[in-house]
């Protein structure tokens, strides 16, 4: 099996992405997650450029890491600048990482314009930079800028940008397709040439801009590359960098590379939902191998055939990469979805039990009623649980209150407060909160109540919040739905609620919300004890 070094920039080419910034602490939990993954390389920034890399390099020397090798990056020297008198390039040594990465022009047209420099004094830049690194006890890995343009217009520059780094001592070279616009066969014919060029391990680095950064990076494998670098969930400048999360699993499940140690796959997901929650952006549901509905099931004929076996539609199993199966629950898909569903519960169950009968008459009342299950998967659990027995609620809401006011002269969200009385066991807790609306002011109240009991909930927030009228009325008999995203920071779920006050439905599923929490952290945990 032919080893493949995973080099992470989430830490510094993520951040470049739109409304993505990362303080101090939050590269430095991402760090360690990746660590903890088993990631080659991650590469955070450049210690030169602003006081927060500065800081977060400082800080990260304390850390004992099992997996990682920490990088930090930067550029060649400038042109008219010894090495010695570059600071930007004297700022790396600071962040005392063994690694470096430094990127050049490969592309003559970047040299003659951007630099104003002559094939020769680029290649010196190149060749000065890491051979001055390279002194300096570090092992430099050369990022060749827009390589692949730059070949396609003057083979010859960029492949002897290549070999000017490794004639200075470069322990690899990256290929990169800095404006993502390549497609998949030049990247592979590109990276075969300058395989064949250097006698050093040669990597890839693709952008996304026209959707084809994932495959571009498995194709440079294939031509032999042994390196990739990408972002862990693909963020990055405009249209964002090769995703790991998608090239990891296709090189290591799909064609027998190692990339990370075999039992970090099963953390893929949740290491997905991690970084994505610190970056404070959204998982798409669609995401291969860690989107929550990378494994969804709702027609008729899909759920009938993995009930019989898996395999008929799914090209993995969803545990290997740590994501779950789930069945979609609409008006297409019927009992064969809902008795798979129940199986997980029970596999007793079949579709003549009385359990069976009953939950799809509760499903029936309650799709009646404005409910909608299909994107709603936590308080469809909860209510298949309380339909056989198997849960209790881990609080009551003895009495809440709700005030809020809108000042129509200013701008502004509108403010509300509440009061909520709850009980827990024989004992009560009574609080208040404040939020913009009254909504968000109810959430607030409640969970600073339960947090007494359960502080576990500190690690849980709202993320997503849709409101639907879906029966049409006089304005106090139309039904409204509420759908409720919370997450934990590591998995995202789902809850409804449907009511003629969108209050009394946002309580509904912001309950169910907690209550599953609640059930998968503290009552399983129970059980197990």
């Amino acid at each position: 099996m032919k080893n493949i070094s995973i080099f992470d920039s989430t830490l510094r080419d993520g951040a470049q992405g739109e409304n993505i910034s990362f303080s101090a602490d939050d590269k430095l939990k991402i760090l360690q997650r990746l660590d903890s993954f088993g990631v080659t390389f991650v590469e955070a920034g450049n210690p030169g450029s602003n006081p927060k890399d500065l800081d977060f390099f400082k800080r990260a020397k304390a850390l004992t890491l099992k997996n990682t090798k920490l990088v930090a990056f930067g550029s060649t020297r400038r042109k008219t600048l010894t090495c010695e008198e570059d600071e930007n390039l004297n700022a790396l040594l600071t962040a005392e990482t063994k690694y470096v990465s430094i990127f050049g022009k490969s592309w003559k047209l970047h040299s003659d314009i951007i630099l104003g420099a002559t094939p020769e004094e680029n290649f010196a830049m190149i060749g000065d930079t890491v051979a001055y690194l390279v002194s300096k006890g570090k092992k430099v890995i050369f990022d060749a800028e827009h390589f692949f343009d730059g070949c396609k217009d003057d083979p010859d520059f960029a492949l002897s940008a290549l070999k000017a780094a490794e004639k200075a001592g470069a322990s690899a070279v990256v290929l990169c397709d800095t404006n993502g616009g390549c497609f998949p066969d030049e990247v592979e014919e590109i990276t075969k040439k300058a395989v064949e060029t250097v006698h050093i391990p040669v990597g890839i680095h693709c952008h996304n801009d026209i959707g084809c950064a994932v495959a571009c990076s498995i194709a440079a494998v294939k031509a032999g590359a042994a390196h990739v670098q990408g972002t862990f969930i693909g963020i990055g400048e405009r249209c964002g960098n090769a995703n790991l999360s998608v090239i990891i699993p296709n090189l290591q499940l799909k064609l027998g590379y190692d990339c990370v140690p075999e039992k970090s796959l099963e953390d893929l997901t949740p290491t997905a939902f991690y970084i994505a929650e610190i970056a404070n952006t959204k998982l798409p549901g669609s995401a291969p191998y860690v989107g929550r509905s990378a494994f969804g099931h709702k027609g008729g004929m899909h759920v009938d055939g993995v009930a019989k076996d898996p395999k008929t539609f799914e090209h993995i199993s969803p545990e290997s990469v740590g994501n779950e199966r789930s069945f979609l629950l609409s008006e297409v898909s019927g009992r064969s979805t809902v008795l798979s569903k129940l199986i997980s519960f029970d596999k007793s169950l079949d579709k003549n039990s009385p359990e069976t009968k009953r939950i799809m008459e509760k499903l029936k009342k309650l799709e009646n009623a404005g409910f909608q299950f299909e994107a709603a998967g936590a308080s469809f659990e909860l209510m298949v649980l309380k339909e056989l027995k198997r849960f209790k609620p881990f609080f009551n809401i003895e009495h809440f209150h709700v005030v809020s006011s809108q000042n129509y002269n200013t701008f502004g969200l509108e403010k509300a407060n509440a009061m909520v009385k709850v009980k827990v066991g024989d004992k009560y807790e009574i609080t208040a909160d404040e939020g913009d609306g009254p909504v968000n002011a109810i959430d607030r109240a409640i969970r600073k109540a339960l947090e007494v009991f359960y502080p576990q909930l500190k690690r849980t927030h709202l993320i997503d919040y849709k409101v639907r009228v879906i029966a049409k009325g006089d304005s106090t008999a139309a039904v409204t739905r509420v759908l409720i995203e919370s997450t934990d920071g590591e998995k995202i779920w789902t809850t409804v609620g449907a009511s003629k006050d969108v209050i009394d439905a946002s309580l509904i599923a912001l309950l169910d919300a907690i209550n599953y929490y609640l059930y998968h952290k503290v009552g399983k945990a129970e059980k197990n004890q």
